[in-house]
């Protein structure tokens, strides 16, 4: 119920809900994945955790159903660190070029999907940050930022 509920929500803010299939993959290309759209959530988490795991500011995480998600070829370069003090949180990454990729939640009733490893546009923008009282104490808004399409001179 809830999901119908959210996924009516998203259509009513005008977010496309995409019932196609999506491929993603690692940095090396031997780990590749498929999932079966919609997402049910994109979100930013700015968790020390998850700003630990992706080097980053915030991690960028869609979420899918487990049945809705299938690994096509690499799966044994798989890598999974679950933190001992974490009732959900896991990461997972390719051994050979240590990129994130989707992990099981623990207790796996969801898949969280890096969205920077999808091959495709997600058809969902992102909908929200989460633990925002955590972000970086350097985090600067990226349109607040001078663009840039090449390095600076």
């Amino acid at each position: 119920m809830q999901d119908s509920r959210l996924i009516l929500n998203l259509q009513d803010k005008g977010l496309p809900m995409t019932e196609k299939n999506y491929k993603g993959s690692c940095l090396c290309g031997e780990v590749t994945y498929e999932i079966e759209g919609p997402f049910k959530i994109f979100q930013y988490c700015h968790c020390s955790r998850c700003r630990k795991f992706t080097g980053s500011a915030h991690a960028s995480n869609l979420f899918v159903p487990p049945e809705r998600f299938k690994w096509l070829s690499g799966e044994e370069l798989l890598g999974r660190y679950e933190h001992p003090d974490a009732k959900y949180f896991a990461t997972s990454f390719c051994k050979q070029c240590g990129s994130s990729l989707p992990w099981a939640v623990q207790g796996g009733k969801n898949i969280v999907v890096t969205a920077g490893t999808l091959d495709e546009v997600p058809g969902i923008k992102p909908m929200w940050n989460i633990f925002w009282q955590s972000k970086a104490p350097w985090l600067e808004e990226t349109c607040n930022l001078p663009k840039h399409d090449k390095f600076p001179k």
